[in-house]
Order: C-alpha cells, then sequence, then structure tokens
C-alpha cells in the first residue's frame, strides 16, 4: 500500500516537528533526508519553495507546511488521542503563532547574528524571544506538566524543536534563567523516546 513520502532534514524544527507528528499517530511514511546544499530535483518538483519538510500523499497532494502536515497526520488516525484537538485552545494557537512568528524573528538573529546586518544587538533579540515566547509558555507550564494538560498534544511537539534551538545556542544562559517549569519541560522532551525516534539519522538521498 502506498505511503506519504517525506522530504526532511534532521536539524530543521519544522521537518522534526512533522517527524514525531507521524510518529506520534502510528502513520506509515517514507523519509527522504535532504541535503541542504543539493536538494533534490524530485522536491523542487513538487514543491520550489525548496524549504522542508515537505510530505507528498499517495493521491499527489503536496503539503509544504509543518503545522498543515501535523493537522493531516492527527486526522489520520481521527485524532483518538485528541492530541491536535487539544493543541487547539485559544492559550496553544496563541503560543504556537507567537513560536512560529516574532519567536523564530528574533531566534535567527539571536542564533545568527552574522546574517542580518541590523543595528539591534543579539542581547536585544535573545531578550525579546525571552518576553514573547519563553516567558509566556513558562507561565502555562507552571500549572500543568504539558501544554496538553496532563498529557502533551501537537503544540508540545510543534513548539519543542524552536525553543530546543533557542536553548542550545548557549545553555549554561539557559539553565540559569528562572524559569523551571520551562526548564522542566524542555529536559523531558529532550528524553523521551518519541524525540530520540525522530531524530535517527536517516542517509542523505537524491
Amino acid at each position: 500500500m502506498p505511503v506519504p513520502l517525506l522530504y526532511t532534514y534532521r536539524r530543521c524544527p519544522y521537518a522534526m516537528r512533522a517527524r514525531m507528528a507521524l510518529l506520534q499517530a502510528g502513520v506509515d511514511y517514507q523519509a527522504h533526508e535532504v541535503s541542504l546544499r543539493d536538494k533534490p530535483p524530485a522536491m523542487l518538483a513538487v514543491s520550489p519553495k525548496g524549504t522542508v519538510p515537505v510530505l507528498v500523499l499517495p493521491n499527489g497532494a503536496v503539503l509544504e507546511q509543518s503545522l498543515d502536515i501535523m493537522r493531516w497526520t492527527f486526522e489520520q488516525t481521527g485524532d483518538s488521542d485528541h492530541w491536535w484537538a487539544r493543541s487547539q485552545t485559544a492559550k496553544n494557537v496563541s503560543l504556537q503563532q507567537a513560536c512560529d512568528d516574532p519567536f523564530k524573528h528574533h531566534l535567527d538573529r539571536y542564533k545568527y547574528p552574522q546574517r542580518f546586518a541590523d543595528a539591534i544587538t543579539r542581547d536585544h533579540h535573545r531578550e525579546q524571544a525571552v518576553a514573547l515566547l519563553l516567558e509566556p509558555l513558562a507561565q502555562q507550564l507552571h500549572t500543568q506538566p504539558q501544554l496538553g494538560g496532563a498529557m502533551p498534544c501537537a503544540a508540545d511537539i510543534g513548539i519543542f524543536p524552536l525553543v530546543r534551538q533557542f536553548a542550545a545556542v548557549d545553555p549554561v544562559w539557559f539553565d540559569a534563567l528562572p524559569l523551571p517549569a520551562l526548564q522542566a519541560w524542555l529536559a523531558g522532551w529532550l528524553r523521551s523516546a518519541l524525540y530520540e525516534d525522530a531524530m535517527l539519522k536517516l542517509e542523505t538521498g537524491r
């Protein structure tokens, strides 16, 4: 039986969230690890934007956005564990939007300051990232272990990969932040079997 084809890149946070969703939902798929310096023509033919993840469905339909891939994935199982439904609360939707827009903007300029020729300091971008996402995220996690409540949801795996990327820039500084609930949440996901399975190394293919 044909299965979806996922064009992915191991360290890309958007591809990471797509892989975690597919694995959590138990949806079979074929993974194609992409070299970002030598993108496969077959991927560019179906998705000229040239970024991962891209999911090609057996019927030929193409999903080019990670959140669309996540939603489609959980729909395939009828969202029986409510992973997608619990991610759609007003608070979780707001956190996901903050993560993918203003937080990502500041994260890029904090992690890669040499790529951006602006006069704003790296520390400014770091502080803005904390205020826009990490503090509201920590506030929500202070009263519950996961964004889904007692159990995780799609918002957890949607946001975790970008928080992981932020924390890895300066782990000592991140660990010293007065945000223990956030730090415990991140540490738990880094130890999770779901994350480990999603990060298994694949051979790069053409």
